[in-house]
């Protein structure tokens, strides 16, 4: 390890708007750095498949009433399964959200969702969040970039990219063998078929080793959540810091100061 502190924090693409816990770890980070010095990672896991995960809560700017909004997919496989940098926001989509958001958000924001030119669900948040000015000066690894999955180490418990009618999904891997999940106990059985580290992506127990052996991080930002199912014995080397608090954390961040 480095002798200079590397403070990383991870998260997936959480809504266009980031919500409100995501901005409390860039500022978290921005707070260590600025007491301790060292380099800022984003680990930006953009591997995974939820389309929960990209929903945006917002408060009306007159009357305080929550909205929430999300994308729309460009078909069912995709929602359901495929990775998030991968799924392809539905056309049509971007305008009609626009037209609603000036009665939640302030012009400016309005005017940077209408330039996003990104066609993919995790592109266009990571570049929202850019023209909000939160990556300011910090390193940003995806978890979709291959050069990331082959530097990696091997994991146990994986996700595979893989092909799945006309579309690329996010397979759970069960030794050679692939499933999607369609609720509850119910799996959907892929044929067989060779995958390599290129396509391997990890589960939420064996995110923080196969990251770590990327990311090298001294420092680690985590939320509550996070606390309740990190792996730190895959880690020992990590200090592990809790986010700064913040009220709302569950809710879209517009507030950044011009």
């Amino acid at each position: 390890m480095s002798g200079s502190p590397l403070i990383c924090f991870g998260q997936q693409p959480c809504g266009f708007f980031p919500r409100r816990f995501l901005f409390a770890k860039f500022e978290t980070a921005r707070r260590l750095q600025a007491e301790m010095g060292g380099e800022v990672v984003f680990f930006f896991h953009d591997s995974d498949h939820d389309p929960r995960e990209t929903q945006t809560t917002v408060r009306h700017r007159k009357t305080g009433e929550p909205t929430q909004l999300n994308f729309a997919f460009a078909n069912k496989v995709q929602r359901k399964w495929s990775p998030l940098f991968l799924k392809r926001i539905a056309e049509g989509w971007q305008a009609n959200t626009a037209r609603q958001l000036g009665a939640y958000v302030e012009p400016r924001w309005v005017e940077a969702f209408k330039q996003t030119a990104a066609t993919n669900v995790a592109d266009f948040c990571l570049e929202m969040y850019r023209r909000m000015g939160l990556l300011e000066g910090i390193r940003v690894v995806r978890s979709s970039d291959q050069a990331v999955r082959r530097a990696a180490c091997e994991i146990s418990e994986y996700f595979v990219d893989t092909a799945y009618s006309g579309e690329i999904v996010r397979a759970r891997g069960f030794g050679r063998e692939l499933k999607l999940h369609e609720g509850g106990e119910a799996w959907v059985t892929l044929p067989a078929c060779e995958f390599t580290r290129e396509q391997i992506s990890p589960t939420r127990d064996s995110r923080l080793r196969w990251m770590q052996s990327v990311v090298h991080c001294t420092h680690y930002i985590a939320g509550a959540g996070e606390q309740a199912y990190l792996r730190k014995e895959d880690a020992p080397e990590i200090i592990f810091v809790n986010r700064d608090p913040i009220d709302r954390s569950d809710e879209a961040y517009t507030d950044v100061p011009a």
